[in-house]
């Protein structure tokens, strides 16, 4: 069946699947966010999504709103029978939705209804969730609302990352998009409605989601530094300045005061609710990242008084 593609995405998440489409079906065309400015020097960066497509020599347009007369004519002209979307970062108006023959289809980071929104992976690493997955999913006006198509499931590692998770979701979407597509194409796949028991919203990250309450348990600290990396870190100030922290581990203490800094083994700890978070592997403010060993050796004042 010779069918025409558009594909919506932005992030590396989205690289898998445009690179196995473009291999196996007609791209048209590519629609991605504008470059954005980025890193000190705020020169502008174009989105990995953008990079690649222009690589394979697919067009490519950048709407600051996808509702933009121009884009919304440049979809007309490509005159799509699918969209296919993964981590667009835009919600598709009813009028884009309509346009395609056979509809548009997501690549959703969880096992929905759980975790409909922004940020899915950060979300069940940061809840202690012990799997997550690929929805693929035909779209509707809502957000992340629309019936299923196909589910695939991943354990969560305890060393999971959400960058970790994040590469493995990537290929295995790109994979069970392709695995989906010939039944869905030939009507042989019937959509299936998402249950509204157990539905859950990850928002959009900020930077301030990163910053560690040593008011909560080692464990749900442990958890937030492992789903805020790589991005936005998690972080704490000390002596006036950010200290990021991209590995932790819990280790047991008793009669310290919340916020009390000690060492553990050598390591940088930090007294929560409960037990000690032990800080693995750290970036001082302008510095590389390093071990918490490391750290240690250059901040004799760490130890509370």
């Amino acid at each position: 069946m010779s069918i025409k593609i558009v594909f919506m995405g932005s992030p590396d998440f989205s690289l898998s699947a445009l690179r196995l489409l473009a291999e196996n079906y007609q791209l048209v065309g590519v629609v991605t966010q504008p470059d954005r400015a980025s890193g000190r020097g705020r020169e502008l960066k174009a989105p990995p999504v953008k990079t690649l497509a222009l690589e394979l020599k697919i067009p490519v347009i950048q709407p600051e709103k996808l509702r933009e007369p121009e884009a919304m004519q440049q979809l007309r002209d490509w005159n799509p029978d699918l969209i296919v979307v993964a981590a667009f970062g835009q919600i598709l108006k009813k009028e884009v939705l309509d346009l395609p023959k056979y509809g548009c289809i997501n690549i959703h980071a969880s096992l929905l209804p759980r975790w409909r929104g922004a940020a899915p992976i950060n979300a069940a690493i940061l809840a202690g969730d012990e799997e997550t997955g690929i929805t693929i999913m035909k779209m509707d006006v809502g957000l992340d609302t629309g019936p299923m198509l196909a589910i695939k499931k991943i354990r969560i590692r305890r060393d999971d990352t959400a960058g970790s998770v994040f590469q493995t979701l990537s290929k295995l979407g790109a994979n069970l998009l392709l695995e989906t597509l010939p039944d869905y194409l030939s009507g042989n796949l019937a959509a299936t409605p998402q249950p509204e028991e157990g539905s859950t919203y990850a928002p959009m990250l900020k930077k301030q989601d990163g910053l560690l309450d040593f008011t909560h348990t080692a464990v749900e600290l442990e958890r937030r530094v492992r789903a805020m990396n790589p991005w936005p870190g998690a972080w704490f100030e000390w002596n006036g300045n950010v200290l990021k922290v991209a590995r932790a581990s819990v280790s047991e203490a008793k009669g310290l005061s919340i916020g009390s800094r000690f060492t553990v083994e050598g390591r940088p700890a930090i007294m929560s609710a409960d037990e000690a978070l032990v800080l693995d592997e750290v970036q001082p403010s302008g510095r590389k990242m390093m071990s918490g060993k490391s750290f240690l050796s250059g901040a004799r004042d760490w130890e509370s008084s």
